[in-house]
């Protein structure tokens, strides 16, 4: 075994790492960027080295400088985690040449799987199923389009280099197919310097089951069963699970060595995960599953895997690369209950999951599951990675007893300062479709007016706020959230009178005995308990949530969603929603702008593209408008909350 090992990435994974090295002995050098100086695997490492300024082609993907701090530390290997350096083939040649042990699979094993249509090519030659499509080297788009035709649509458009959906684009109708191909390209050559893109069959009602396999340099490779990830948006997972839903032993067998058979023809080593896609019409059976990609790293998802196996696949790395054979045969590897892995994400899914980023203010979560972070409360979501906060781990004898643990410790999951996609991710696991297992890759799109419902307040909500503004028993010596309370009681029943401000909307509500009325309802209100654990009952019904406090502000937490209370403030003059200011909703770069000073707009057109967290977000007119003002142009760069474009409504035009 290593006496030490440095891991060139960041955030969960290096936290990951490192734990189980520590559990070896293995001493760890942690790199970091200038924007993760104060960052939990910095803190969490035996040494640490700045390696460059935040953006990560700066930093993060700097082998050279990597591999500098790896002979200066004395480290005898490098864990590249996943995602950066971690499927780069020049890396790991770079690694052997400089006698440092890469924690992976060989540079010929990435370079044979790092190109989805050269993929596809072998497994085809090693007999492993692949989706029908075109994965020629012409890529003329008129070609591409008369293969897309003769396919028949739908199609998937892929970056040939891609990968977390990044440079893939599900084509409907052959008329749309020139402008999808464009953007997919545009994805693939700012995501992985390759513009080029391979075409495939859109299989309807799709599961994307993958395969966890792991191979040794003694010629002994395995499957670890299989994880299924259909529930994805925009081709990103969302929320993962072990075994697939639905699987037999027989199907998981071969697929099974369907996976061992492709690991097998690139001689890989190491940890790699074989993608399927499978028809999610009826049963799963072996003929309907077809290779999709290999992944030649360890997965975001492993957590599972190692949860129904009892494995530490990182340990399991570590070993292989180390020399020693694998610690199981494939009839040694347990296949114990369920578990479920939710990805828990700075982002607002009101906004069409658009990253928030900034400090957390509050970061707490339940015990009784896994919780694998990189952040701590206090720590600050940075604009220029993945704004993954945690992943959320369940383990059960069963799915429906593992779903039910993961959705509770959901519940009691806090995060606030950014938003965040705690309820979401509990509204999924609470669906009844996710819980009876109907499920395809469209699962989040076909249901999203249910998983990410109006933003607005429900009663529940303001009933428990109400609550939060009264002291608990607790709270006797006047320890409330607000120290502010209203009451009155000269005759007849008493009352309780609050005013509060929710994001930006202002609120007064008022409970009178047990009569509880809003401007559009009324209800039937008991407060069982007030203060920083509002505990009510409302229309029969039992609600709980929990707050955190501080000066003029109560953070209340119910079903995992963060509702901000603070005071209102009442200034004149603030800019309302339609304003005809068109803000830039993230830090990111302009790809393109659309319009000019003069153009009249229809509602919904394109008006700016902007490039943020490698994604194309395309920012459209609220309503028929004039253009009165453009900021900015293409290739430029852009913060949050800054003035792209401003409209004037044509109604207005013609009204002057």
């Amino acid at each position: 075994m290593f006496n030490k090992i440095l891991i060139a990435n960041r955030g969960e994974i290096a936290c990951r790492i490192i734990e189980t090295a520590r559990k070896w002995g293995v001493r760890t050098v942690a790199v970091y960027s200038d924007a993760d100086a104060q960052a939990r695997h910095v803190r969490m490492a035996d040494e640490a080295v700045r390696i460059g300024p935040a953006p990560s082609a700066e930093s993060y993907l700097k082998g050279d400088l990597i591999l500098n701090v790896a002979r200066d530390t004395g480290a005898q290997a490098i864990h590249p985690g996943y995602g950066f350096l971690s499927e780069n083939a020049d890396f790991a040649e770079a690694c052997e040449k400089a006698g440092v042990v890469f924690i992976g699979p060989p540079a010929s094993a990435i370079r044979a799987m790092g190109l989805k249509d050269a993929a596809k090519q072998l497994m085809r030659k090693a007999g492993v199923p692949v989706t029908p499509g075109y994965d020629g080297d012409n890529q003329d788009a008129d070609h591409l389009q008369a293969q897309a035709d003769e396919i028949g649509y739908p199609v998937l458009i892929k970056a040939v280099a891609g990968g977390g959906g990044k440079g893939m684009r599900k084509v409907d109708r052959a008329e749309d197919f020139p402008e999808a191909l464009k953007a997919a390209q545009r994805e693939g050559q700012a995501s992985f310097s390759d513009p080029r893109v391979l075409v495939e069959k859109y299989i309807e009602n799709p599961r994307h089951i993958e395969v966890q396999v792991f191979a040794d340099s003694h010629g002994n490779c395995v499957y670890l069963h299989e994880r299924d990830c259909s529930l994805q948006r925009r081709h990103q997972k969302v929320i993962e699970e072990a075994p697939a839903p639905g699987m037999s032993p027989q199907v998981r067998a071969a697929i099974g060595q369907a996976a061992v058979n492709a690991a097998k023809a690139v001689n890989y080593v190491g940890a790699g995960t074989i993608e399927f896609i499978a028809d999610g019409s009826g049963a799963l059976s072996a003929d309907k599953i077809w290779f999709m990609e290999m992944n030649t790293r360890l997965q975001v998802e492993h957590p599972v895997t190692e949860a129904i196996t009892g494995q530490d696949l990182v340990e399991w790395q570590l070993r292989v690369a180390a020399g020693q054979p694998l610690p199981l045969q494939q009839a040694q590897i347990p296949l114990n209950g369920h578990a479920l892995e939710a990805r828990l994400y700075a982002e607002n899914p009101e906004t069409g999951f658009l990253p928030s980023t900034g400090p957390l203010e509050v970061l707490r979560f339940p015990s009784g599951v896994r919780i694998d972070t990189g952040v701590e409360e206090g720590d600050v979501v940075s604009p220029h990675y993945d704004p993954m906060v945690a992943k959320v781990i369940a383990w059960a004898p069963t799915r429906q007893q593992a779903i039910a643990q993961l959705s509770e410790a959901l519940g009691q999951t806090a995060v606030a300062g950014v938003r965040a996609n705690t309820a979401f991710l509990k509204r999924c696991l609470d669906h009844p479709d996710f819980q009876d297992a109907k499920l395809d890759t469209g699962f989040i799109g076909q249901h999203l007016d249910q998983l990410v419902p109006d933003a607005a307040p429900t009663p529940q909500v303001l009933a428990l706020a109400l609550a939060a503004h009264l002291p608990s028993n607790a709270d006797a010596a006047g320890q409330d959230p607000w120290d502010r309370l209203t009451g009155l009681r000269v005759v007849g029943q008493p009352h309780v009178q609050a005013s509060f401000q929710i994001r930006d909307q202002i609120f007064t509500p008022r409970l009178r005995g047990r009569d509880f009325v809003l401007p559009e309802s009324a209800h039937d209100l008991m407060i069982r308990q007030g203060g920083t654990q509002p505990d009510v009952v409302l229309d029969g019904e039992r609600l709980t949530a929990r707050c955190v406090t501080g000066p003029g502000f109560c953070h209340l937490f119910h079903q995992g969603q963060w509702w901000p209370l603070t005071r209102p403030a009442y200034e004149a003059g603030a800019d309302g929603a339609g304003n005809g200011k068109i803000v830039s909703p993230m830090p990111g770069r302009i790809l393109s702008v659309s319009v000019k000073v003069g153009d009249e707009v229809a509602s919904g057109a394109p008006l700016v593209t902007l490039e943020a967290m490698k994604m194309e977000h395309v920012l459209t007119a609220p309503f028929a408008a004039k253009v009165t003002g453009v900021a900015v142009s293409d290739g430029g760069q852009t913060q949050e909350g800054v003035e792209l474009v401003t409209l004037s409504p044509l109604e207005d035009e013609a009204s002057a």
